[in-house]
């Protein structure tokens, strides 16, 4: 039994009680005690400041609501009493018939599972507390409602009464203290460098620092309070619309974490852009994530100096890379024995050479070297650049029967990284190489006929691309060509592409056999053997007639080539000043018959000279010539006239003379 319903039984028995007089058993005061306390329990119900219904716990009635309650329910007291409970809660009645039962079970219960909806439709965080009581003689349940947020609120502006009663001085101090901190935030903020600015979580700019303001050409009040990513996130730097899905920074306050971008760009007032790196970081309150903070920094002008200096480095390397390939063709060179610069002899057809030399060089015209191999094909390529405008740009050799075939596009016109197997960088083709000098296509009868068309297009609009490359790259070149192959008979048997043969036979020069100017070999033997006992450091064997008649006798296969090796061999085996010539295979050379043209040369000649004779007799014969002529070089009556030569020739050969003498 309940205090209500203990009070009135017991206040019948005192209605029929004769009287007694002590105070405690007054049956009049304790009925009008009864009443007073009944009227102000109503009292304390009606007033009481958080919401209260009473309803019957069985059919859900509601028979009294407090002020708090209409005004939390927003309805008047008609429109709610006599209405259900459960047409309060509709949405959760499984949770209210549970929290009831409990109530009559325990005499009390509270939860905090009831919710309601704010007119807005968001949930309101609540606690309902129910009583059970008895009312004459039938049970009902007290419900009180608890809006945990204004509790919340409450209880912090307790804290707040605590620190007043603590003393206003604290008080004092704690403001000034937060003014303080708020101040020296707003300072770091000024001072910061970094552009820094902050966003809530619907992405709305909440606070922007000076630095962002500078940056960005936009005051903080025209950017607060406006969405950020439609001002300066709207879209990328090739043009192309940055949804903000997408957006790191909104990503940062609606997923909660921390982005770090490097690269991105920030449009700014006017229509300009900036190349930015930033880091978002998202702001969390209570446990929620409630905005981001963003520190950017303009990277524009590092980018641009980035660019510079990759478009420096990659031109440095292009270039050490060119000078690196110059310089190894350079010094092959160097290493070479033969002398470039002076093609021996004074046969007819060195002087043939020497002339179409003379005419070709000035021109840019590709040249066709034809000859058997060691017949010096590619020291006439070597005089014809040298006597050339283009004598200060490298020339370039290129032996095609040296290259394997998967390999002559890369080594004529150079690759892209990547455009095989095994390239691993850029490299710069031998035609490129070339560029503004002459490049020599030594053995060109070597080229497999289904890359002729490529050399061909060179030779035809100087264009080409590199393997794996689009780019077409134009060169300015001079081609000579060599060969110990009849290219003509080759195209007729459709080995090699006429009109390729075509365009190299501009002018062709050929160089003939040793066999067929046996006149040149004393003077081939007698400079390979200066050369050779210089470079060995030993003393100069001497060269009789019987050793020129030795050669001379011999039919060298091997042309010059030959000749300078077995000179060379006879060198480094001379005893006692004296050579023997051995042949390439040990045995002793045997007079061989020669051909006819040497035959012929050599049946007009009563004696055989050395080179040293010949020369002698050279200087002793122009002599004469000049003093017949009374000096005079040049003219009719001159020396040259009567040597029947050229003027050109005639200086050449005095000049000769004179540095022999010094």
């Amino acid at each position: 039994m309940n205090d209500f319903t203990k009070s009135k039984s017991q206040t019948g028995m005192k209605r029929g009680h004769s009287g007694a007089s002590d105070e405690l058993n007054r049956p009049l005061l304790w009925e009008d005690d009864w009443y007073l306390s009944n009227a102000i329990l109503r009292q304390a119900f009606d007033k009481h400041p958080e919401p209260g219904l009473i309803f019957d716990p069985f059919s859900g009635i509601i028979f009294r609501a407090n002020k708090a309650a209409l005004e939390f329910f927003k309805v008047a007291e008609n429109d709610i009493l006599g209405r259900t409970i459960g047409q309060l809660y509709s949405d959760e009645r499984g949770h209210l018939h549970v929290f009831t039962e409990e109530a009559l079970d325990r005499g009390y219960a509270w939860t905090r599972e009831l919710t309601l909806q704010r007119p807005d439709g968001k949930p309101m965080r609540l606690e309902h507390a129910a009583v059970s009581v008895s009312l004459q003689g039938k049970t009902r349940i007290v419900l009180t409602i608890t809006d945990l947020s204004n509790f919340e609120r409450r209880s912090v502006d307790d804290e707040a009464n605590t620190y007043h009663r603590n003393g206003l001085e604290e008080w004092r101090k704690a403001e000034r203290y937060f003014r303080e901190i708020e101040r020296e935030n707003r300072l770091i903020l000024a001072a910061a460098g970094e552009g820094i600015y902050g966003v809530n979580a619907d992405g709305i700019t909440t606070f922007l620092n000076p630095a962002a303001e500078k940056m960005l050409g936009y005051s903080a009040s025209e950017l607060v309070g406006k969405d950020m990513h439609s001002v300066i996130h709207h879209h990328k730097a090739d043009g192309s619309r940055y949804d903000e899905m997408d957006c790191p920074i909104y990503n940062a306050f609606r997923k909660g974490t921390l982005h770090t971008v490097d690269d991105e760009v920030f449009w700014c007032k006017g229509n300009t852009s900036i190349r930015v790196e930033y880091t978002s970081t998202p702001i969390v309150d209570g446990g929620s994530v409630v905005g981001a903070v963003i520190v950017f920094r303009d990277i524009t002008q590092r980018k641009r100096h980035e660019k510079q200096l990759k478009s420096a480095l990659e031109e440095n390397a292009r270039l050490r890379e060119r000078l690196e390939m110059e310089n190894a063709y350079l010094q092959e060179e160097i290493r070479s024995h033969i002398n470039h610069y002076n093609i021996l002899g004074n046969s007819q057809a060195i002087e043939n050479i020497l002339k179409q030399i003379e005419l070709v060089a000035p021109t840019d015209a590709n040249v066709l070297i034809t000859g058997e191999s060691g017949t010096g094909k590619e020291l006439v390529a070597r005089a014809i650049h040298q006597a050339s405008e283009r004598r200060d740009r490298p020339l370039i050799r290129v032996n095609c029967a040296a290259i394997p075939r998967e390999l002559f596009e890369s080594e004529f016109f150079g690759h892209v990284r990547g455009a095989f197997t095994g390239a691993l960088r850029d490299r710069i083709g031998r035609f490129e190489l070339a560029n503004g000098g002459t490049i020599f296509l030594d053995e060109v009868g070597e080229i497999p006929l289904d890359l002729q068309s490529k050399l061909l297009r060179v030779l035809q609009d100087q264009h080409f691309e590199r393997v794996g490359e689009e780019k077409t790259r134009e060169v300015d070149v001079r081609v000579i060509a060599a060969t110990n192959r009849d290219l003509k008979k080759e195209a007729n048997a459709k080995r090699f592409r006429e009109d390729l043969y075509f365009r190299l036979n501009v002018f062709p020069i050929e160089c003939l056999a040793l066999r067929d100017r046996p006149s040149d070999i004393p003077i081939l033997a007698d400079h390979f053997l200066e050369t050779v006992c210089s470079r060995l450091n030993i003393k100069k064997p001497l060269l009789t007639k019987s050793n020129i008649k030795a050669l001379l006798y011999y039919d060298w296969p091997g042309n010059a080539r030959e000749l300078q090796n077995v000179i060379e061999r006879s060198a480094i085996l001379s005893r006692e000043g004296k050579l023997s010539f051995n042949l390439p295979a040990g045995e002793d050379i045997s007079p061989m018959p020669v051909s006819k043209a040497a035959a012929k040369e050599s049946a007009e000649q009563s004696t055989i000279l050395t080179a040293a004779e010949m020369a002698a007799l050279e200087e002793e014969n122009i002599r004469r010539a000049l003093e017949t002529a009374g000096g005079r070089v040049s003219g009719p009556d001159g020396a040259a006239a009567l040597l029947e030569m050229k003027t050109t020739t005639l200086y050449s050969r005095l000049k000769k003379i004179g540095e022999l003498a010094k």
